[in-house]
């Protein structure tokens, strides 16, 4: 039986999903001809469950509540009925997608533009903190027909009269209940209190908790419920493994593993089209046999790609998604997702690529620190934990290097051609009077061709890579500048207590703070620092150093519906320091 095809969709849909029998095609659902096309371009052959019974109410007009977790496949659900649905001639927004964190704002917003390739005029505007206002402000002048947002932003628009929501027709709250989790539930329930009472509503939620049951109520009219759950599995055979590495040093990791991993050979994913040419220059500019697939290439060039890896004459693919579609190749010993997928299932059919016909198969996943909620996610999804691996060392990369040396020393010594050379390293020695040793050193710097031989030592780790290294905050700081100012005990950066006007009245805990500082400012975990949560307000460390555009963005921040006001603790407590701000 063919594989089912991978794809982009950040909610890609699982096969063991049960919500009933899935029908034979969306044609079947009533979706038409352009998102058809769209939909053959991402790959889907068949709808997820969720799919199936989520499209057909949204297209009638019902409101729709579905328990469904991330890798379900619920943003093609909600973004096909409602893209069929728009008036590209209307000017101000018909639909509006609520999401917690950028993040998703952004990989929602993507799905949107793919699936509306074929839908000419249709406008879709992420709007989400930390990015330049100028941005969304520009693109809500021109026209969005479909508004992702985190709510916070939202927010900040519609008091500044930039977001204008009364024609608004949809309304999609997507992980509802991770919203509610990081302090958005009045701001939610302000947004809808501002929409047209006639839109039609989607909420999607993993769980129903009572904040959600309530806003279900009160929002939304008899909703259609829809409940899925993921049962998405791996192949036992498959050895599973992570290596955390920031974007920037991807290319050196991944050198360093094809010099000590022994493979037979490989695929590597990426995201964009772009990226699989340029991964694969620069891998044959390494040494290695690489090439590319992907949607644009045409299909005889594709055959004959796949027919040299076949073959052994190419050992390295760097592949889209779509591209792999369909791709069996028994002697594909690794796979390597050099982009992390925003989607389980797409995760668990790109390492489908190796373990065939009952062989063992090593599949690696790169994460970068901002990407760590995704590795959870794919590990909640397969059921299985992916063991974290250190990036093999200099040492390791030289070590395998002096054996590879050896190696082709050996296998030389075996061909027809070693009594000629001997004839002439014998005329040599004789006549230059230099030992046989240092003339088999000079030929093996010339086989070099002036490259170095033995990778260089790393240089000193710079402050930004040890601060990506810190998988959580510290809550305390036992390190004190002389003059008063704390240093984050794991990362050395200076930080400083920040006042934020939110405190126990307002039922705020530690985890909305970060959840929506980091949202909304762009901050990493390993930024926080002491959170002292006081009855009318809290103290927050920071970086002592935030961009002047961060801090702004954090000022307009809301928790639990109330503007936070951040600003330098002028309190008597210790160790604060006045953040540097850049003009």
């Amino acid at each position: 039986m063919p594989d089912q095809p991978a794809t982009n969709d950040p909610d890609a849909a699982s096969p063991g999903d049960s919500a009933g029998p899935a029908p034979a095609g969306f044609a079947e659902l009533g979706v038409d001809e352009r998102a058809l096309a769209a939909i053959a371009d991402v790959g889907y052959e068949t709808p997820s469950p969720i799919q199936a019974a989520t499209i057909p109410p949204l297209l009638t007009g019902a409101d729709v509540v579905g328990l469904a977790q991330t890798g379900t496949g619920k943003t093609a659900a909600f973004a096909i009925p409602i893209l069929m649905r728009l008036d590209v001639k209307a000017k101000k927004p018909q639909a509006l997608v609520l999401a917690p964190t950028r993040e998703l704002a952004i990989q929602v917003a993507e799905a949107f533009g793919r699936y509306s390739a074929h839908m000419p005029g249709v406008h879709v505007l992420p709007i989400y903190g930390g990015q330049n206002y100028g941005v969304q402000l520009s693109g809500l002048r021109r026209g969005a027909h479909v508004v992702v947002g985190t709510p916070g932003r939202v927010i900040d628009h519609l008091e500044k009269g930039s977001l204008d929501l009364s024609e608004l027709r949809f309304l999609v709250l997507d992980e509802a209940d991770e919203m509610l989790k990081m302090g958005f539930q009045e701001d939610v329930e302000r947004i809808l209190a501002e929409t047209p009472t006639d839109k039609q509503v989607a909420l999607f939620s993993a769980t129903m908790p009572p904040a959600i049951r309530k806003i279900s109520k009160q929002y939304l009219h008899d909703p259609v419920e829809i409940t899925v759950k993921a049962k998405t599995t791996t192949s036992a055979n498959i050895s599973q493994r992570w290596l955390q590495v920031s974007h920037q040093r991807k290319l050196d990791a991944l050198t360093r593993i094809l010099e000590v991993e022994p493979f037979e050979a490989m695929i590597i994913f990426v995201r964009t089209k772009q990226a699989t040419e340029e991964l694969a220059e620069k891998l044959r500019s390494r040494g290695f046999s690489a090439a590319a697939i992907n949607g644009d290439i045409v299909q005889t060039q594709r055959e004959r790609t796949i027919g040299q890896l076949k073959s052994g004459q190419l050992d390295i693919l760097v592949a889209t998604d779509v591209a792999a579609r369909g791709l069996d190749v028994e002697r594909i010993s690794h796979v390597v997702n050099y982009d992390i997928p925003h989607d389980t299932e797409s995760y668990v059919h790109r390492i489908g690529r190796t373990g065939r016909a009952g062989r063992t198969g090593e599949a690696l996943l790169f994460v970068a620190p901002r990407e760590r909620h995704l590795l959870k996610a794919i590990e909640r999804a397969t059921r299985q934990p992916l063991t974290e691996i250190p990036l093999p060392s200099v040492d390791d990369v030289n070590a395998q290097r002096v054996a590879k040396f050896a190696d082709s020393i050996t296998e030389s010594l075996a061909t027809p051609h070693v009594p000629l050379f001997r004839k002439l390293i014998e005329d040599y020695e004789a006549e230059h009077n230099i030992p046989l040793v240092d003339i088999a050193a000079a030929l093996a710097v010339l086989s070099r061709d002036g490259e170095n031989f033995l990778m260089e030592p790393d240089p000193p780790a710079p402050v930004r890579e040890r601060r990506e290294r810190a998988e959580r905050p510290a809550r305390r700081f036992d390190d004190r500048d002389d003059d008063g100012g704390s240093r984050h005990r794991r990362t050395g950066v200076e930080m400083a207590t920040y006042r934020i006007s939110v405190g126990k009245r307002h039922h705020v805990a530690p985890g909305a703070i970060v959840g929506a500082l980091a949202n909304e400012g762009g901050l990493r975990r390993s930024d926080f620092g002491h959170i002292s949560i006081r009855p009318d307000h809290s103290l927050v460390e920071l970086p002592a150093d935030l961009p002047k555009e961060t801090f702004e963005a954090l000022r307009r921040t809301r928790i639990s519906g109330v503007l936070i006001q951040l600003q330098l603790d002028q309190g008597p407590s210790r160790g604060t320091r006045r953040p540097r701000r850049r003009d």
